[in-house]
């Protein structure tokens, strides 16, 4: 809050009486003070707070359901690095893809990046569930590529959806990120809850695949429907406003509280853009400073009393003059939070090392097609829990949280340890993957969660939005580079079939259910429209358990 008390002399000056500066606990200072003693709308009964929550779901949700329905896309494509594939396409294509989102950030609107990003998401979902899971309509050389084609439009519209949905909540009170963050965490939780209930109650594998599809595109669409509920309310309003004021106003800083203040200097003031000069004739005040009428239109009005200028950073507008603004804006942001890039980047970089693609690789004698349905649900579990607990961290300062994203990396070798090598890995008991598991994604809710939360409030008010999309392109070059690490360990592993227990593969018709004729069933026996289903060594030679209905099936 500010407070000012003004008095002028005969000679035109104005003395500062009093003044006295307040950071507000949302951490706007300028802008809100612009708005003089305004209380910002009251998120009742935290629908906001919710309503990002589910924005944080619907943009990792189409990803998630790719990565949770790994045990069909492994029968249908086996002795292939479908996991890997899939995870590498997603991220280096949503790095290019935060790339340009962040150099285009100002040509398009922020709600049209974002609808944009749910478009993208519903009709490819739709297109998978319908042409290539339930219809299967080509064959398995072609199907892989059309996956993978999918995977990656879809990373083109969630990218875009993620990095502006950072760049959204950057203009609001801190606890908006944590809320956008709690829910990529959430969608990860969900989907694994999801496809476990429709793996139980489907016992054929194709079938409960499209069924778990069919509930992320039903809940993508209720996630874009959230969005537009609650973009146009006071609450999203009134910050949005404070951001975009702070833009288009040069905002000068006061060096002292109190002192005479010259009107006719132009480097003093706060200063609104006019496109007509100020009635003349009068006695010079704030309400009508000296005007100079050579001076290139727009010009100024004088609107607050303060004692240092500084221009204003908007980098809207075409050529040299609005790359040279771009430029210096992201310079000043990466300045002020640097530790924070590195953190995140760091971060990222270890959990792509090892997930999704070596946790998915852990073989389990025991829980057999379970073991990475496991082994992803208790991540994304524990990832939600770190990020709940961010959201009153305070403890945290760039430096440490370096340090920590720093000691993470002991991780990689940790869960390396579990599937190397391959005939008998180092650590072969479910519980210590289990564990490893529990604490990577824990400390990636806490430490991917924090500096998100931080680094808007080390900025401006109208960098804000700026910030949070350089955050997050920091953090996909971390996903990005992690990817990249985690296909040069796979390739170091071996091939998973050397492990004793490892998953092999048996080939059954389609089921009646997605076969209308007995001669259906037949013809799809003898061409690749087939579902591979899951088989565990016995204590017997020779014999195989089917684990999709446990039931013994003979090779000799």
């Amino acid at each position: 809050m500010v407070e000012d008390t003004i008095s002028q002399d005969a000679h035109g000056y104005s003395k500062l009486v009093g003044r006295t500066r307040k950071r507000q606990s949302d951490g706007f200072s300028n802008a809100r003070a612009a708005y003089g003693n305004i209380s910002p709308p009251v998120d009742s009964f935290n629908v906001i707070y919710l309503s990002f929550v589910l924005g944080g779901m619907g943009f990792l949700l189409p990803y998630n359901s790719f990565i949770m329905a790994m045990d069909y896309f492994k029968v249908r494509y086996p002795a292939t690095p479908i996991v890997f594939d899939m995870s590498l396409v997603y991220i280096v294509v949503a790095l290019l893809t935060v790339l340009t989102n962040n150099l285009l950030v100002e040509t398009f609107t922020l709600n049209s990046r974002i609808n944009f990003g749910y478009i993208m998401s519903f009709i490819t979902l739709i297109f998978v569930v319908v042409c290539e899971i339930w219809w299967e309509a080509w064959g398995t050389a072609t199907s892989y590529t059309v996956n993978l084609a999918a995977v990656a439009v879809v990373s083109v519209g969630c990218t875009v959806q993620q990095s502006s949905f950072y760049g959204y909540t950057s203009m609001l009170p801190p606890k908006y990120t944590q809320a956008v963050m709690v829910g990529e965490s959430t969608s990860g939780v969900f989907t694994s809850i999801v496809r476990v209930i429709t793996k139980l109650i489907v016992n054929e594998l194709r079938g409960s695949t499209v069924y778990f599809f069919t509930v992320s595109v039903s809940t993508v669409l209720t996630c874009f429907a959230m969005y537009h509920l609650i973009k146009r309310s006071d609450f999203i309003q009134f910050y949005i406003a404070l951001c975009e004021r702070a833009k288009t106003h040069i905002t000068l800083e006061p060096t002292e509280d109190a002192g005479l203040i010259e009107t006719n200097d132009s480097q003093y003031g706060i200063l609104k853009i006019q496109t007509s000069p100020p009635p003349t004739g009068n006695q010079l005040s704030f309400a009508n400073p000296a005007y100079e009428p050579s001076a290139p239109v727009p010009t100024y009005k004088v609107e607050d009393v303060v004692v240092r200028g500084r221009h204003s950073a908007s980098t809207s507008g075409v050529g040299i003059t609005a790359l040279k603004r771009g430029i210096q804006a992201r310079w000043e942001v990466t300045k002020a939070t640097y530790p924070y890039m590195l953190s995140i980047c760091l971060v990222y970089f270890a959990t792509l090392c090892i997930y999704p693609g070596v946790a998915s690789e852990i073989v389990s004698c025991t829980l057999g097609s379970w073991m990475p349905i496991l082994m992803m649900a208790l991540f994304n579990a524990s990832d939600l829990i770190g990020k709940m607990i961010a959201s009153g961290a305070r403890y945290w300062t760039g430096s440490r949280l370096v340090k920590c994203s720093i000691m993470r990396l002991i991780l990689i070798p940790l869960m390396i340890m579990c599937v190397a090598p391959r005939r008998s890995p180092k650590f072969s008991a479910e519980i210590t993957a289990f564990i490893y598991s529990i604490i990577l994604g824990l400390t990636n809710g806490i430490l991917g969660s924090v500096p998100m939360i931080q680094a808007p409030t080390k900025v401006d008010d109208r960098h804000r939005e700026l910030t949070g999309n350089m955050m997050t392109l920091m953090y996909m070059f971390g996903l990005a580079a992690g990817s990249l690490v985690a296909y040069s360990i796979e390739n170091g592993l071996g091939p998973v079939d050397d492990h004793p227990c490892a998953i092999a593969p048996y080939n059954l018709p389609v089921p009646d259910a997605f076969a209308t004729t007995a001669s259906e069933v037949y013809e799809n026996s003898l061409t690749t429209h087939v579902i591979w289903s899951t088989v565990l060594p016995s204590t017997s030679a020779g014999t195989f358990i089917d684990a999709s209905n446990d039931t013994q099936t003979s090779l000799i």
